[in-house]
C-alpha cells in the first residue's frame, strides 16, 4: 500500500447547530489586536531573535499601533525574562500599551512570570493548559476532572500572585490549549471554572482565548464553535472572547474572520504570519482585508516596506513575493489584458479623484486597494515580460518617461518589446523598454535629418521649405499645405515622386515647463505600406518633421540626390 494513505484519517465531526447566526453577520469594526510576534513567533524561529532584534520588533509593533503585545514566555528562558525586565526597567512600554506574558498552570512558572513583571504599569497574565481529548488521554493520561482542576489551581495561583503586586493593573487571560480538538461542552466547563476563580465584572473583564492550536476543520466549523461558546459561557458581559488561530490547513485568516463574525472580540496573531509549523494568523492580511472594505483596522500599515524589512531582518525569514498586500509582486500585472484594464481604470480614477476628492470610491480592475496606501508606487503595478501587452508597455513608458503613446503606436511597438522579452526570458526593465523605443523609432538606421527649414502662413495656407540631409547629400524641398506637416509631406512627395500619406499624428511635451522637449509620433502610408516614427526636439515643429523622416527611413526609403527614391521591404 502506498504511504500516501488517506484511510488513516477521520473527518472532524461538525457541530449540530441549525440556529447559527454568524453567516448573516458582517464585520463592521476591527477587533482588538494582540501581537504574539515576540513570543509565539519568536519561539518558532530556528535562531531566536537577539535582544537588539527583539527591541527593533517591539518598536515596530508600537509604531504600527498595537496596544497589546505578548512579549515572551519569561518562565521558559532567561533571555525572555531579561527582555521583559529590560522593557520595564528602561521604561520602554508606552502608557497606552499593555504587555502580556504566557505561562503554564504550574506554580513555579507562574511565580517566575510575576517576578518578570514587577514594576509594570499594566500587564496581562496569560495562563494556559491543554484540554483536548488526545492530550488528556495520551500525553497527560488524566481525566476531565483532573485537567479542569489543573486550570482552576493555576487560576487561583494567578489571582493570589497578582494580589501581592497591587501596583500593577492586572488583566487575566486563560487559554484552553487545543480548544478546537476539545469537546465543546467540556471546553466551556473548564473556562467557566476559571472564570469563577477570577470573578470578572463588566468593568474588569477577563480574556478567554480560544486557540485553534491545530486547525482540525474548515473555518465555518470553528465559527460554530466560537458562537456556541459565546452562547454557553457564563458572565459573557464580563468576558473578552479572543482567538488565536494557526494555519495548518491554510485557513487561519478565514477562521479568524468568521470567528469575529461569530462573536469574538479580540485576535492574536503575528505580522505576516510567522509562527510554529505553518504559522500563526497573519494580522497584516486580516487588517488589510478590513481596510479594503472601508473599515479602519486600527493599525497603520502604510509603510509596508519598513514592516517587511524589519520582520525579515529579525526573523531571518523572507516574505513571499505573492504574499497578500505585502509581497513585491502582489500589485504587479504581467498579463496584457490585466495591464490594459488597470491602465484604463487608473486613468478614470485619477480623473474622478481630481473632481470629487480623495474619498472617491476606489474602483480599479485587479487591484483591491490603491497600492499607494501601503507605500507602493504605480510604477510597481505594471511589469513587463513576454506575457505583457501593448497597454502595459505604454503604461510603463508614460509613468517613467512621460510618453503618451497613441493606440496605433502601442500596437506597432508592443511586438518589439515582446520579441526582446522572449529572447531574454525575464522581466524587461523600464529603462530597457525606453531604449528599445528609441532604437526603433528615433535612432533609426540611415537617418535623414532636416538641416534647416522655414515655415510661413499666408491666406489660410502653410508653406514649408527645408533642406534635408542624408548619407547621399542634400535635397531641397518646398510645398504648400493644410498645416506644416501636410506641407512637409507634400514637398517630399513632389520632389521624390513618392506616395506618402499621413495616416495618424500625435504630439505632446515631455515636461510641464517651457524648456521641456516636445515629442511627436506619426504613422505614414508609404506606397501602401504602413510605417511609424517618432521625433524629439526643442519645438513641436522640429519634432514632427523628425518623426516623419524617421518613419520614412524605417520604411527603407533611400534619399539619393538626382535619383528617384528606392523603397526597400519593410
Amino acid at each position: 500500500m502506498s504511504a500516501f494513505n488517506h484511510r488513516k484519517y477521520r473527518p472532524f465531526t461538525p457541530i449540530g447547530k441549525p440556529s447559527r447566526r454568524w453567516p448573516d453577520r458582517v464585520i463592521t469594526q476591527a477587533p482588538t489586536w494582540c501581537s504574539v510576534d515576540l513570543r509565539d513567533g519568536n519561539q518558532a524561529l530556528i535562531e531566536p531573535m537577539t535582544p537588539n532584534q527583539k527591541l527593533e520588533m517591539f518598536q515596530l509593533l508600537i509604531d504600527v499601533g498595537f496596544k497589546q503585545i505578548e512579549v515572551g514566555f519569561p518562565a521558559a528562558s532567561q533571555p525572555d525574562f531579561d527582555f521583559v525586565r529590560q522593557l520595564i526597567e528602561q521604561q520602554l512600554v508606552p502608557d497606552d500599551v499593555t504587555i502580556q506574558v504566557l505561562t503554564q498552570a504550574r506554580e513555579h512558572l507562574i511565580a517566575r512570570s510575576f517576578e518578570s513583571l514587577k514594576g509594570a504599569r499594566s500587564a496581562i497574565m496569560h495562563l494556559y493548559n491543554s484540554t483536548s481529548t488526545v492530550q488528556r488521554e495520551q500525553v497527560f493520561k488524566k481525566s476531565r476532572d483532573e485537567i479542569r482542576r489543573i486550570a482552576v489551581q493555576g487560576a487561583s495561583w494567578v489571582r493570589d500572585y497578582a494580589a501581592s503586586q497591587p501596583d500593577t493593573a492586572w488583566q487575566f487571560q486563560y487559554s484552553p490549549e487545543s480548544f478546537t480538538a476539545t469537546e465543546l461542552d467540556y471546553a466551556v466547563e473548564v473556562c467557566d471554572a476559571v472564570i469563577d476563580v477570577w470573578q470578572p465584572t463588566p468593568a474588569n473583564k477577563v480574556i478567554i482565548n480560544l486557540p485553534a492550536t491545530v486547525e482540525v476543520a474548515t473555518p465555518n466549523v470553528y465559527a460554530d464553535q466560537i458562537e456556541s461558546v459565546c452562547d454557553m459561557i457564563s458572565r459573557r458581559d464580563s468576558i473578552t472572547i479572543s482567538l488565536h488561530t494557526h494555519n495548518d490547513r491554510g485557513c487561519g485568516i478565514a477562521a479568524s474572520e468568521l470567528g469575529v463574525m461569530a462573536g469574538a472580540d479580540r485576535i492574536e496573531g503575528t505580522l505576516l504570519g510567522n509562527g510554529e509549523r505553518t504559522g500563526n494568523m497573519d494580522i497584516v492580511t486580516m487588517a488589510m482585508n478590513l481596510y479594503s472594505q472601508g473599515i479602519d483596522p486600527g493599525l497603520d500599515l502604510s509603510d509596508m516596506d519598513r514592516i517587511i524589512n524589519v520582520v525579515e531582518r529579525c526573523t531571518r525569514l523572507s516574505v513571499h513575493p505573492r504574499h497578500p498586500y505585502a509581497g513585491d509582486l502582489v500589485f504587479a500585472a504581467f498579463s496584457g489584458s490585466h495591464q490594459d484594464a488597470i491602465n484604463k481604470c487608473l486613468a478614470i480614477d485619477e480623473h474622478e479623484r481630481r473632481i470629487n476628492g480623495p474619498d472617491t470610491h476606489w474602483q480599479v480592475a485587479y487591484l483591491p486597494i490603491d497600492p499607494r496606501d501601503v507605500g507602493r508606487s504605480y510604477q510597481q503595478v505594471i511589469r513587463i515580460n513576454s506575457q505583457s501587452g501593448k497597454g502595459g508597455v505604454a503604461y510603463v513608458l508614460e509613468q517613467d518617461y512621460g510618453l503618451v503613446l497613441p493606440r496605433w503606436l502601442q500596437v506597432d511597438f508592443s511586438p518589439h518589446v515582446q520579441k526582446f522579452a522572449e529572447k531574454c526570458e525575464t522581466e524587461v526593465a523600464a529603462e530597457t523598454i525606453w531604449q528599445i523605443f528609441q532604437d526603433t523609432y528615433i535612432k533609426v538606421d540611415k537617418p535623414i535629418r532636416v538641416e534647416q527649414y522655414q515655415a510661413s502662413r499666408s491666406h489660410g495656407s502653410d508653406r514649408l521649405s527645408a533642406t534635408l540631409v542624408s548619407e547621399h547629400g542634400h535635397i531641397d524641398i518646398a510645398s504648400d499645405g493644410k498645416g506644416i506637416l501636410d506641407a512637409f509631406v507634400r514637398a517630399i512627395n513632389s520632389t521624390l515622386n513618392t506616395k506618402i500619406v499621413l495616416v495618424d499624428y500625435s504630439e505632446h511635451t515631455l515636461g510641464d515647463n517651457e524648456q521641456s522637449e516636445a515629442i511627436a509620433y506619426v504613422q505614414l502610408s508609404i506606397n501602401g505600406q504602413r510605417s511609424c516614427g517618432a521625433g524629439c526636439s526643442e519645438d513641436i515643429v522640429g519634432a514632427s518633421l523628425r518623426a516623419v523622416l524617421n518613419a520614412i527611413a524605417r520604411a527603407g526609403v533611400e534619399f539619393k540626390v538626382g535619383a528617384e527614391p528606392k523603397l526597400a521591404a519593410v
